[in-house]
């Protein structure tokens, strides 16, 4: 019996992760947004056949539905805060909780900025949260104005369908859902944080747990603290430093030389040191993006 109700809900979850009720853009179907290249560059010779997102085969920071190479360095980190820009955005509009996590957050303990080295985002969302993107939201298309930017950019909310399976045991779909930049295939990883059940039984009323297997008390997370990032407001878990040490170790908040880069104290800026790539990395606009497509659901 218990297994036919765990069916029941799995099959409950699928369903409204691949018929989305709303929609930012409700008659968009994966088409109309995928890239013009002829073949799909994602990595699914090499990866689980039960895995739901599979990165591309030539990065596996890039989509490779959306790209067949990775982008220059000088246009990386305007590619990557315009992304952190829009999904901060679009999560803010909609009422839905969501805050930076794992090198993100790091990232941000430094300077309030995307490392220079960087290709991947990190963010973390509650339960109510992603059965909530995943019924109204899932496979929506976002348009926004950026500076620079001809035409703009668009970018896809996407669910797994797996995001239902709440247990660490799905080793191959730890990730939830990704926010997509559909002209270059850079993503945020969008991971669920859900009440761990086991512990819970055992005594421990606050504990929490993501599907890759990091384990929080809801202590360390709530209540979300405001700040910024890349210009946006953002929020960070509410024992941001603890989280840190305990996933980097201790060094990783004092060591100033990384990755080719020297920390300047005084501009508060990672600084390219002679001889490393990384200095032709464009910085970000000071102009935020704007969007233009409507959204007609919120969850507050």
């Amino acid at each position: 019996m218990r297994l036919f109700s765990t069916f029941l809900l799995y099959l409950h979850g699928l369903l409204l992760a691949l018929v989305a009720l709303g929609s930012a853009d409700s008659d968009v179907d994966f088409m109309t947004v995928r890239a013009k290249f002829l073949k799909d560059y994602s990595g699914k010779g090499g990866e689980p056949g039960k895995k739901y997102f599979k990165e591309s085969d030539f990065h596996y920071h890039y989509d490779g539905r959306f790209a067949d190479e990775p982008l220059s360095e000088e246009d990386t980190i305007p590619h990557l805060a315009a992304l952190i820009q829009t999904y901060l955005s679009t999560m803010a509009d909609l009422g839905a909780e969501t805050w930076i996590m794992h090198g993100t957050l790091l990232a941000w303990w430094w300077n309030q900025k995307i490392f220079p080295w960087d290709n991947d985002l990190d963010v973390q969302v509650t339960e109510p949260t992603i059965h909530f993107l995943a019924e109204y939201y899932n496979m929506t298309v976002h348009h926004f104005e950026l500076p620079g930017v001809d035409g703009g950019r668009n970018y896809l909310l996407e669910i797994n369908p797996q995001y239902v399976v709440r247990t660490t045991e799905d080793a191959a779909n730890v990730i939830d859902a990704r926010w997509i930049d559909t002209s270059s295939g850079l993503f945020i990883d969008i991971t669920a944080v859900r009440k761990d059940d086991e512990l819970r039984k055992e005594g421990h009323p606050g504990a929490l747990i993501c599907k890759d297997g990091h384990r929080f008390d809801e202590s360390d997370i709530f209540p979300l603290r405001n700040s910024y990032f890349e210009g946006f407001p953002v929020k960070v878990p509410y024992k941001y430093t603890d989280l840190l040490v305990e996933e980097y170790g201790s060094k990783s908040l004092t060591t100033a030389d990384f990755q080719g880069h020297h920390f300047n104290e005084e501009t508060k800026i990672w600084e390219q040191t002679k001889g490393k790539r990384g200095l032709s990395r464009q910085r970000r606009s000071i102009t935020l993006p704007k969007r233009t497509t409507p959204l007609p659901y919120r969850l507050t």
